[in-house]
């Protein structure tokens, strides 16, 4: 139970910091350009808590247990990078499908980052579990 845990928390608490950078600081200016008209002034931070705990759990389900027998961590890293570059895809895809004026450049930024994103994440998830196993 200890290494479920940990790697959850691993993962949740990693992919908030590297989220927050990138959508506060890094790329906050393309998000504003290509979709400013639709931002709220503040987020819903309930729906924001309940993304980052299903998708945490998502990349712990699907990406870390699947290869905790896996020597490294670099199958965990590939996985993750492809549930997050599929999860991305489908909003950006269905937004660009049902929502006139989506940024397609923006959508292809987007998707690239949740790769990256799960990525890093679960990699972190991984050394937490590895850790207690």
């Amino acid at each position: 139970m200890t290494k479920y845990l940990s790697a959850y928390l691993a993962t949740a608490v990693v992919m908030i910091a590297v989220d927050l950078l990138w959508l506060g600081v890094i790329a906050k200016p393309l998000y504003q350009q290509g979709l400013g008209h639709l931002m709220a002034e503040r987020p819903n931070l309930i729906a924001a808590a309940a993304f980052y705990a299903l998708y945490a759990l998502g990349l712990l389900m699907f990406a870390i247990v699947p290869q905790a027998a896996d020597a490294g961590w670099l199958k965990t890293a590939t996985t993750a990078a492809m549930f997050g570059f599929m999860a991305y895809a489908t909003y950006d895809l269905t937004n660009l499908a049902t929502l006139r004026g989506w940024p397609i450049g923006l959508s292809l930024i987007d998707m690239a980052w949740g790769a990256v994103l799960s990525a890093v994440a679960a990699t972190a998830g991984r050394f937490a579990w590895d850790r207690f196993a």
